[in-house]
């Protein structure tokens, strides 16, 4: 039987003692909270479905980000970045609350407020990503199986377009004429090859084959390992770049430097709306335009975890498929 008790104003005490459970106790303001929670509590010790929520109650949303931060980015190949933004949602005001305390309404209106603030739908989701993981790793890890994800009923962002921004005509020029000898190498590898910017700046001699003309990633983004076949024109790039003592990699340059280097010659070139990743959405474009492989031959080239994910870097010109249509072969004209 539950005990109810008055510790004062608005602070009515709810206990309840059974053999076999641990002591469950909870402070309501009105009698009658305390004792409809009792009801529920006691409930569900008859029906055997009880899980207590001294955890769940216990720790606010920012405590356990901590916990997230400490215990799980660690595991992450992009750790920082994830622990980042799990240090951002700490100086929300939701972070503040009781874990227990957080319903879907919360989060949606957590997204409102970042809508609000101009963020794109695609950080948003990332943010989701990460308490959705969050809530559920609390659950099956840190004694709170009483709590439920919020975030899974909670109305998603919808994704954004797709960038279909390919290399018009005379901009490759601009774009090689602006970029110094070592930065064109690494322009013209991502259009041979449709590889990423961290397949790129990540690739080592050691991995380099050149006589059979392939190159191998021992991690990608997929984080599974991948062979990628090199493009006469590929194979050209690779054996006229100077080899530096004691660089291992072949390109010399980090990923945050190949970006920060596409963005100077992106200005000089006076080039807007052009990104480093968009090479990539060039070249898997011309596997289809200037090549005859098909595109399960062209999927094994870039790695496209699905057909679909394919066709959203696919953006064909509209007068090469009319050219098609006229019965040219690909790759001609």
């Amino acid at each position: 039987m539950a005990t109810i008790t008055n510790r004062g104003p608005l602070q009515w005490k709810a206990r309840i003692r059974r053999r076999v459970y641990p002591d469950t106790s909870k402070t309501f303001e009105t009698k009658a909270d305390a004792e409809a929670w009792a009801r529920q509590m006691e409930s569900e010790m008859d029906r055997g479905i009880f899980i207590s929520r001294a955890e769940a109650e216990q720790y606010t949303l920012s405590e356990c980000l901590d916990r997230y931060i400490e215990e799980y980015t660690p595991r992450l190949k992009h750790g920082k970045r994830e622990a980042d933004r799990a240090r951002a949602l700490q100086r929300r005001a939701i972070a503040h609350r009781v874990m227990v305390t957080i319903r879907s309404k919360d989060i949606a209106d957590f997204r409102r407020e970042r809508e609000a603030e101009g963020v794109s739908g695609n950080t948003v989701r990332l943010d989701f990503a990460l308490l959705s993981k969050l809530f559920n790793y609390a659950r099956s890890d840190w004694g709170m199986e009483s709590l439920q994800n919020p975030v899974e009923l909670a109305a998603k962002p919808k994704p954004a377009k797709g960038r279909d921004r390919r290399l018009e005509e005379g901009e490759e020029k601009k774009l090689l004429e602006a970029a110094s000898p070592a930065f064109q190498a690494v322009i013209l590898f991502a259009l041979e090859t449709a590889m990423r910017r961290e397949e790129i700046a990540s690739l080592r001699w050691k991995n380099v084959n050149v006589k059979a003309r392939y190159v191998y990633l021992p991690e990608t983004k997929n984080s599974e390992a991948r062979t990628v076949p090199l493009s006469a024109a590929a194979v050209d790039i690779l054996q006229n770049l100077p080899r530096t003592e004691g660089e291992e990699r072949v390109f010399g340059m980090a990923s945050d430097q190949i970006t920060d280097t596409m963005k100077k010659v992106r200005a000089k070139a006076k080039l807007e709306d052009i990104r480093f990743h968009d090479l990539r959405h060039e070249a898997t474009s011309r596997f289809f335009e200037n090549t005859d492989l098909d595109v399960m031959e062209v999927k094994a080239i870039t790695v496209h975890k699905t057909l679909q994910m394919l066709s959203r870097y696919t953006h064909l010109r509209t007068a090469r498929l009319a050219d098609r249509l006229a019965g040219m072969r690909r790759g001609k004209g």
